[in-house]
């Protein structure tokens, strides 16, 4: 299942997958408990293949942080938890993605990103990398050369 089709809703613990849009809104499944949701337009719901990570040059994608992660536990879950203290996570953090901006990444998102990693393994969603389009750039000469 790719990272399109799961969902942070504000207010509430874990991820959710989308099962269905409705008028109103749309209904949602826990990853965490399996519980079905109905969630309203009007809620703080964020998709996660839209989401992306400040480092001091760019927005790095959520799915290249986890892609990083995965990288670095070998596909396991991580080996610090959600719950470990801010300087334990800025220090895991800063290991895989080395130049994030510490004044606007904070504990509390480091600390979101190693749980939904670990929820996403929990259910087999493990596919994070991008995958490319098969297009290369066409090459087009130019004849300046002709005298």
């Amino acid at each position: 299942m790719a990272l399109d089709k799961i969902l942070s809703i504000g207010g509430k613990p874990g991820l959710y997958k989308l099962l269905t849009q409705t008028r109103s809104g749309f209904v949602g499944e826990s990853l965490l408990d399996g519980k079905r949701v109905t969630v309203g337009i009007r809620s703080n719901v964020s998709v996660l293949s839209e989401i992306a990570i400040y480092t001091l040059e760019e927005e790095v994608p959520l799915r290249e942080v986890f892609q990083k992660i995965k990288e670095k536990e070998d596909g396991k879950k991580t080996s610090i938890s959600h719950k470990a203290e801010k300087i334990e996570l800025e220090e895991y953090f800063f290991e895989i993605l080395p130049n994030y901006d510490e004044d606007r990444v904070y504990a509390s998102d480091i600390k979101k990103i190693i749980q939904w990693y670990n929820i996403l393994l929990d259910n087999n969603i493990n596919e994070f990398a991008e995958e490319k389009d098969a297009e290369e750039p066409v090459s087009t000469k130019t004849s300046s050369e002709e005298e």
